[in-house]
């Protein structure tokens, strides 16, 4: 995991966390990197100054990393959200952005829907005012 250090375009301060160096201009171009105070999404990444392994800090594993800079409370919640969100939605797979565009568009009735998509095809759903969000990826997701 990396954290950044971010700033948009009104000024506000906040960090975000991402998988890898290139998850964040994929976010970035998909829409999905808002700021948490306005919800622009013209979002900066800001000057940081690295973390340094020494021998007297060792750089901590990225379920460490988790564990040591979100509260428990935070992370139980999000859990219990995603959990929700798969227990009652429809994972439609590869035809998710066809499936959210039949919604939108009134042909077929709104249901709750999970899938995958491209950054292509989010970027497109997100042009067309389709409100989409992507699922986070849990630590245990990985396992």
């Amino acid at each position: 995991m990396i954290k950044y250090a971010l700033r948009c375009i009104d000024g506000h301060d906040f960090e975000g966390w991402f998988s890898t160096s290139s998850d964040f201009d994929t976010q970035k171009q998909a829409g999905f990197v808002t700021c948490p105070h306005c919800s622009t999404s013209n979002v900066e990444k800001r000057l940081m100054a690295p973390s340094v392994a020494t021998s007297e800090k060792k750089v901590p594993k990225t379920a460490d990393m988790t564990a040591g800079h979100v509260p428990v409370e935070m992370v139980a919640a999000l859990k219990q959200a995603v959990k929700a969100i798969r227990d009652n939605c429809e994972d439609v797979g590869e035809r998710f952005p066809e499936e959210a565009r039949k919604m939108h568009y009134g042909e077929t009735d709104a249901r709750g829907i999970m899938g995958k998509a491209t950054a292509e095809d989010v970027g497109s759903l997100l042009e067309e005012g389709i409100e989409i969000m992507p699922l986070p990826h849990l630590p245990e997701d990985a396992n």
